[in-house]
């Protein structure tokens, strides 16, 4: 009995200790280059137990229950990782975990700012830099409409018909953007309208976005800022990439992508196809709601492994497009006629992009793109035929100047060609036709001084010559102070300059909807830009939280602008007598938790105006169109167990002023309005995703998009009776897109 007893105690001792008995995990956290990620959140979510590390990317997790559990490893700008972990007694767990760059990271290296690789920490230029993956978390067909997610980047559709469109850059107008790939300007001009579509995402890197002027840098066309499209080095790219989508409204998006070896060259091809053939008209005007299209775009790309690691590489793209919207009648063979309305536009683009590194000791690059876009358009009966065709190249000296000056010194050259059927190509006396060409060379410097571990101080200089309007000169100062990892204060200030082609930008222009009257000789658009930025990290043991906040102002001596408020058949368009003003605040947040939440959100606001005489010489203040005061994003995300993550992402707008009539019945300002939509998705083994949701979860559409669709080509325009105030057929009264709610669903696959 005793020896029961004895042995019953026993057994209940040893059970409360194994039960009371913990363990400990200890290790480091890194990056992909071995470096240490400071203050890291290790953390178990189940037991609501975690830890950080600390400024050298140590960490001990201690007190750990006995069991198998779910750790999460996370830090602002890295993906977050998971892993299982089985603790079975009280010896320490060693364990190391490395995170890569992730969805909000605004990227470790960057290069569009100070056209260079720098740490993005280091840049004295602020970048943002958005991944795949980020977009990934709202699947689109094209980089027009991916670009949405970006605070203060707002896609703009211009036309309620062909659903062609720019991107606006703290609302600033499309013109005002350049698009470059691999930093050579491949899309701007006549393609900052058609040529933003067809970019497969397989060839993306990541996208690097700069605020703000850098004509000192890339000169004419940057005065609102840059969109860098980053393409893939093959040699690190997956064997094999196939994203294809699909949703209710019958839209198929397919992006493939694979990469194979000859000899010591790497290649990289990608191709892209989007088709949609459903005509839809759910607003009952007897208008496409939605472009119908077809498109379809070819990239390869080619890198070279050389001696002591010298960059070549060489890539070439093709995009060809057929869009139209119209009637809900219309087929091809009322294209440009007036029986019944269309806007049809076939496009034909090529690309070539290059980059070569001489094989001498100092650092010299070289760099060359070409670019070539043939459009074929009609609206209406009134054709649009253009071609457009840009040679770039450039060559730059990198080098480091003692241990504080990273010195660039280069020069460049754009050759442009236009043709087109408009007066834009007539000769002074309109009695014949001739091709433009403009010839822009140009020289830059910078040099970024480091003063010591928490001062930088950038100074660049360009100097471009026009043959039309002379001299140009482009000079940047920034300034960057960084007192800890956790505090860095940038301040910015540069010129911006812009040669206006009317025919080649504006939509408005090219469409004749509106008959083009240029009062005068248009001069070359001039601007002073100024930015301030403060990126604030605080991390604690159970969230991370960052801040981003940057303000901005630029003011135009000169301005060229539409003017659709003297006659409702007209865009009038001069010099701007008087002055223009863009100035605002943008701020992104990110707030990653222990758990796995992560939600990044971002709000604008935007006073976009010019100042102009009237005949009598009194300045007015006219709001630019399309310029919303307020705007943001949001995008939340959740990481369940086996594999299941959602994402709930929206992009929303304050009013906005539109191009109205005289005795418009539509208001002149939009509505407050939020596009948002949620996605689950299924990760698998072997690089396989299953994702599907909603698009437009609120259904959203606006009002009123086409004035007189009964009457597309003005036929009973002048009827007092039925048409007392002279209303006209107009597709310009544009602030969103007018599809409706609606499903998807696609499948990813990765082999690496």
């Amino acid at each position: 009995m005793r020896s029961k007893i004895i042995l019953t105690f026993l057994t209940l001792l040893f059970g409360t200790m194994v039960m009371a008995q913990t363990g400990t995990m200890r290790g480091s956290v890194r990056d992909v280059k071995g470096e240490a990620i400071a203050y890291a959140t290790v953390s178990i979510p189940k037991l609501k137990l975690g830890t950080s590390a600390d400024s050298t990317g140590k960490y001990e997790l201690a007190d750990i229950p006995l069991g198998t559990w779910q750790v999460q490893v996370s830090y602002m700008g890295y993906d977050s990782y998971f892993t299982a972990i089985a603790v079975s007694n009280a010896l320490p767990i060693e364990r190391d975990f490395t995170l890569n760059i992730g969805d909000a990271s605004l990227g470790e290296v960057v290069i569009t700012g100070t056209m260079k690789d720098v740490s993005r920490l280091a840049s004295p230029i602020p970048v943002e830099v958005y991944t795949p993956s980020y977009f990934r978390k709202n699947p689109t067909p094209s980089l027009f409409d991916a670009v949405g997610m970006i605070n203060g980047v707002q896609p703009q559709l211009n036309c309620n018909v062909c659903n062609t469109g720019d991107i606006h850059i703290n609302g600033m107008e499309g013109p005002y953007t350049m698009i470059l790939i691999d930093g050579m300007p491949i899309v701007s001009a006549l393609s900052s309208v058609y040529g933003l579509s067809g970019i497969p995402n397989s060839m993306v890197e990541r996208i690097e976005v700069v605020k703000g002027p850098a004509s000192s840098l890339y000169g004419s066309e940057a005065m609102g800022g840059i969109i860098n499209v980053i393409t893939k080095n093959p040699l690190s790219a997956p064997m094999l990439s196939a994203d294809v989508f699909g949703t209710s409204w019958g839209e198929i998006n397919a992006d493939v992508g694979t990469k194979f070896n000859i000899g010591n060259a790497t290649g990289l091809l990608g191709v892209n196809y989007f088709n949609y053939k459903n005509k839809v008209d759910n607003n009952d005007d007897n208008f496409t709601d939605m472009t119908l299209q077809d498109r379809i775009s070819v990239f390869n790309k080619w890198n070279f492994r050389r001696k002591e690691n010298r960059v070549a590489s060489i890539a070439a793209r093709y995009v060809y497009e057929d869009r139209w919207g119209g009637e809900m009648n219309w087929n091809k063979s009322f294209r440009g006629s007036d029986e019944v309305y269309g806007e049809s536009i076939y496009t034909k683009r090529a690309e070539l992009i290059g980059l070569y590194q001489l094989p001498v000791k100092e650092r010299i690059f070289t760099q060359f793109s070409y670019n070539w876009h043939d459009q074929n358009s009609y609206y209406g009966d009134v054709p649009y035929m253009a071609t457009q065709r840009v040679a770039f190249a450039q060559a730059y000296w990198d080098k480091q100047i003692g241990a504080n000056h990273d010195f660039l010194l280069g020069v460049a050259m754009r050759y442009t060609t236009y043709d087109d059927n408009t007066p834009a190509t007539a000769s002074a006396d309109g009695s014949k036709n001739e091709v433009a060409k403009t010839p822009l060379p140009g020289i830059f410097v910078q040099d970024e001084w480091t003063l010591n571990d928490k001062n930088t101080v950038l100074l660049g200089y360009r100097y471009d010559h026009d043959k039309n309007h002379g001299n140009v000169h482009s000079p940047r100062f920034a300034y960057k102070f960084s007192p800890n990892n956790n505090n860095t204060l940038r301040a910015s200030f540069g010129t911006g300059f812009r040669v206006v082609n009317l025919f080649t930008e504006d939509h408005a222009a090219l469409t004749g909807s509106r008959e083009v009257v240029i009062a005068e000789e248009l001069n070359p658009e001039r601007s002073y830009n100024g930015n301030l930025n403060y990126v604030l990290k605080i991390p604690t043991e159970s969230f991370f939280l960052g801040f981003d906040i940057t303000g901005f102002y630029s003011y135009f001596t000169n301005k060229i602008i539409g003017d659709y408020d003297v006659d409702p058949n007209q865009i009038v368009y001069d010099n701007l007598s008087g002055h223009a003003v863009s100035r605002g605040v943008s701020l992104n947040t990110d707030l990653t938790f222990t758990f796995p939440l992560k939600v990044l959100a971002g709000i604008s606001y935007m006073n976009v105006y010019q100042m102009r005489e009237d005949d009598l010489g009194v300045k007015e203040k006219v709001v630019q169109w399309h310029a919303p005061k307020w705007s943001g994003t949001f995008v939340a995300s959740y990481a369940f167990p086996k594999g299941f993550s959602a994402d709930f992402t929206g992009q929303w707008n304050g009013p906005m002023r539109l191009p109205i009539q005289p005795n418009d019945y539509r208001p002149e300002y939009s509505p407050w309005f939020c596009v948002a939509n949620v996605q689950v998705t299924k990760k698998f083994d072997k690089g396989i995703e299953i994702y599907g949701g909603v698009k437009n979860l609120f259904n959203f559409i606006p009002k009123y998009p086409l004035m007189r669709p009964f009457d597309p080509f003005d036929r009973t325009v002048d009827d007092p009776v039925n048409n007392p105030y002279g209303w006209t057929f107009d597709t310009e009264y544009n602030y969103a897109s007018l599809q409706g709610i609606r499903g998807f669903l696609g499948i990813r696959y990765n082999l690496f």
